[in-house]
């Protein structure tokens, strides 16, 4: 099974319509607006923790969550926001659970790294680097079992393309032909570590050769190109011709967590601003030819929602220390 590139200069649709592209621009919006009110948070001490923002790889959270359907299930990372608004996650909630608070869709204990939303098929953000991928067999070998057409989509890492959990996870829905599309978010740093010096192939997709199972690098900065890729492999999913590796070579534009630089010292502002130029937003709003009035309507929408979201996380109360004794098992 031979590994293929698709490469585009600029975002183009055989498949999608204007209001469809129109309604995936607002939902890279709104994963936006989230990220920077997150950071600004964050950064006034009202979040505790660590935080990871996706600020710059919105096209592949929205492009691969709008090729799937609402009973599909999702696992995402540490860098995880924008998978779980692009799955439909309440956002009111989830800011919830990013401060703290009992209304959070964990009751305030999972945090900015442990969202989780079972309602939406959005099984868990996780902040063990590759651990999510066994998982993902798990969830792709009970689909097949179900029988009803399910699949599921596990988001990673180029630096986890390297743990022994991806190759084994592979391995196993390639053997038993599950319902999992592999969708590496190569955004070339695994913490502060270019890919070039980590991967041994310049192409992560082409590993999926070594399981006899499809692999495709594509342009993750362009929200088309990611939905036309993981629509053909949730196809195939759906019909029973198991996984498919997707490499989206995207970018983000801060740190890896908030504690490191934006740039320096391992890689340049003029890194950064080059890729910067490649603005998943800006491609859409050039492919769609928006006014500045048009870019008000969405800007306003998403304003609108986040003041919601933010009212009920003043209203909802802090997370007692009691509660962390509830709902645990043994």
């Amino acid at each position: 099974m031979v590994s293929r590139t698709r490469k585009k200069t600029k975002a183009t649709s055989k498949s999608l319509n204007k209001r469809e592209i129109n309604k995936m621009y607002r939902t890279m919006l709104l994963i936006r607006k989230f990220e920077e009110k997150t950071d600004d948070l964050f950064m006034s001490g009202d979040i505790k923790g660590a935080v990871h923002v996706c600020i710059g790889q919105e096209a592949c959270s929205v492009g691969v969550c709008s090729a799937l359907n609402k009973d599909d299930a999702i696992l995402t990372t540490h860098r995880g926001h924008g998978h779980s608004i692009a799955k439909g996650t309440r956002l009111r909630e989830m800011m919830a659970e990013m401060l703290g608070k009992s209304t959070g869709l964990c009751r305030g204990k999972g945090g900015s790294m442990h969202i989780a939303d079972i309602s939406k098929g959005h099984y868990g953000a996780h902040s063990v680097v590759g651990a999510n991928m066994p998982m993902a067999a798990g969830l792709g070998l009970a689909y097949q079992l179900e029988g009803k057409g399910r699949v599921v989509v596990v988001f990673f890492g180029d630096g986890a393309s390297n743990q022994g959990s991806f190759h084994e996870s592979m391995n196993l829905c390639a053997i038993w032909k599950l319902p999992v599309i592999f969708f590496c978010e190569n955004n070339h740093y695994a913490v502060s570590y270019h890919v070039d010096r980590s991967t041994s192939v310049s192409d992560i997709s082409v590993r999926s050769q070594g399981y006899n199972a499809p692999g495709i690098t594509i342009d993750g900065m362009d929200v088309v190109s990611v939905y036309e890729a993981t629509a053909e492999a949730v196809q195939r999913a759906r019909n029973g011709e198991g996984p498919t590796l997707i490499e989206g070579k995207t970018y983000r534009f801060f740190g890896h967590s908030r504690g490191d630089p934006q740039f320096g010292p391992y890689r340049t502002k003029e890194e950064v601003d080059e890729w910067r130029k490649r603005d998943p937003l800006l491609l859409v709003e050039k492919l769609l030819s928006l006014t500045k009035a048009q870019k008000k309507t969405h800007l306003d929408a998403v304003k609108k929602e986040m003041d919601e979201a933010m009212k009920f996380c003043e209203s909802s109360p802090v997370a007692t220390l009691e509660s962390a004794l509830e709902d645990v098992f043994a």
